[in-house]
């Protein structure tokens, strides 16, 4: 680069005032400027190389975090859908067990239910067997009897006694 004096040195006179000198070659200003700017320049194109090197290496770098994270996405799903499985067993495991001991403790209620009912009937069936011993008795006598029968009811079903059956 050309230092404060060459620049100064373009704003001075050629030649002092006076008779003419003689004719030279004119001067080469584009010349002059290209050799003034090319090490800026060239510093330039090297940064610019720098840069462009820069910018690939990012790109490369996040396509290669972007192939990583895709991967551990895929990863992270895979193990969710694991996870899922397992747990949806295990919902099922404590569906079936508590079903299991619903039905355990309905089977339990029903057998105490069919007991009661059976200790009923047993200590109703003396009782309503007297009964139909007792009807039938009576029907068998009032058949005999052939004037009893315009004074009796007529045989049937009679009203249970208050409290029974």
């Amino acid at each position: 680069m050309t230092g404060f004096r060459d620049f100064l040195t373009r704003f001075r006179p050629a030649a002092s005032p006076g008779r003419a000198a003689p004719s030279g070659v004119p001067a080469d200003r584009s010349a002059e400027l290209r050799a003034e700017l090319a090490p800026p320049l060239a510093l330039l194109e090297q940064v610019e190389a720098e840069a462009r090197s820069v910018r690939d290496r990012a790109e490369a770098a996040a396509a290669a975090r972007r192939r990583e994270a895709e991967q551990q996405a895929e990863e992270i799903v895979a193990e969710a859908q694991e996870e899922a499985g397992r747990v949806r067993a295990r919902a099922a495991e404590q569906v079936a067990r508590a079903a299991e001991t619903e039905a355990a403790e309905l089977l339990a209620e029903a057998s105490r239910e069919a007991v009661a009912v059976r200790e009923h009937a047993v200590s109703r069936t003396p009782a309503l067997a007297d009964r139909v011993l007792a009807l039938v008795v009576e029907d068998l006598s009032a058949e005999e009897s052939p004037l009893a029968s315009a004074d009796r009811p007529a045989p049937g079903p009679k009203r249970p006694p208050e409290g029974g059956l």
